[in-house]
């Protein structure tokens, strides 16, 4: 089982709140992310379900046992960080059991716990080598075999693709994603990349200021976002956020529309206005505008077009997947 409940968990240091009453619940085999800007909470939660913070109130539940006051070790965690925290003297293998010989665990169960983690994570050929003799990705994999051999209640990862360039993080992220399915275990993850958090989640945790903004699974998110907080955090590149007035909209405050729910014409259009700039990446061609109704604002076309800085275009929306916000930046449904 691995079953997480937070109840009003709150976390001070000193006269500084970094988590205001977190309540969630993760279910068994569940993969939930924690995503957020720099300085959120995220990372301060994480530690505080591993017990390497202690709160300040509130309850943390793991299989319907209180653990606030639990030790570390005792909590059925195990934690795989961004740095890969490996013994540089010991070899991949030996770094694995390393916490289960410290534990006082039989010789044959390590040995089948350490072939077992080995074999999916496809260490087997590098058991013997010391991370030195390792790259970046094979390293993280290590670290994540060292919490898989212990069997634990929750995984907990704290942005582990951080160290890695732009191919291992992929690469990496893809082996993570075979591994929940494989184990389905319950796995509790933290990073500050939305690509992350939408290509791996089951449910996505979005925090702002400590706090709890939205819950939901990635395309809830993306398509029903509760606030203009995550509205703006999620999708890439960012909603476009409209003053209501400017368009003669009436009941909202602002307007959103995502780039991929614009379209771009040189004839005609509902907002007139002058490209500034233009990306093309292949896949996607992103293109700014600046406009004198609404004034600047995103187009993303799927494929490559032939736009370029200084033409004039007309951009018109996508109504039907407007977003309309209150002067509280609250959702209208």
């Amino acid at each position: 089982m691995g079953n997480l409940t937070l109840k009003s968990v709150s976390k001070s240091f000193g006269p500084v709140e970094v988590l205001k009453g977190i309540d969630l619940e993760v279910k068994d085999g569940e993969f939930v992310i924690f995503v957020g800007p720099s300085g959120c909470g995220k990372s301060t939660l994480l530690r505080a379900i591993a017990g390497l913070e202690d709160i300040t109130s509130g309850s943390i539940i793991i299989d319907g046992k209180e653990v606030s006051s639990v030790p570390p070790a005792k909590r059925g965690i195990a934690m795989v960080f961004q740095s890969y925290a490996l013994y540089p003297h010991l070899t991949v293998k030996d770094n694995m059991a390393l916490g289960l010989k410290q534990a006082g665990e039989a010789k044959d169960v390590i040995e089948a716990r350490v072939a077992n983690a080995s074999n999916l994570l496809s260490l087997g050929p590098y058991l013997a080598r010391r991370p030195a003799e390792l790259s970046g990705g094979q390293r993280q994999r290590v670290a994540i075999g060292r919490a898989i051999v212990r069997e634990p209640t929750l995984f907990l990862f704290d942005e582990p693709l951080s160290n890695l360039d732009a191919a291992l993080r992929v690469q990496t992220r893809l082996e993570i994603a075979r591994l929940h399915r494989r184990l389905k275990a319950t796995m509790i993850y933290v990073t500050h990349d939305q690509v992350e958090a939408m290509t791996l989640a089951d449910k996505i945790v979005v925090l702002s200021a400590g706090r709890i903004e939205q819950i939901g699974s990635p395309m809830e998110l993306y398509n029903r976002p509760a606030n203009l907080f995550v509205a703006g955090f999620i999708g890439s590149p960012q909603m476009n956020f409209i003053e209501a007035g400017r368009i003669d909209e009436t009941g909202a405050a602002t307007i959103g529309v995502r780039p991929e729910h614009m379209t771009l014409s040189h004839e005609s259009g509902d907002w007139q206005g002058k490209i500034v700039h233009v990306e093309h990446l292949g896949a996607d061609t992103i293109v700014y505008i600046e406009s004198e109704k609404v004034g600047l604002i995103t187009a993303r076309l799927f494929g490559e077009h032939p736009y370029a800085a200084d033409e004039v275009v007309y951009a018109t929306p996508d109504r039907a997947k407007m977003h309309r916000f209150d002067s509280e930046g609250k959702v209208i449904a």
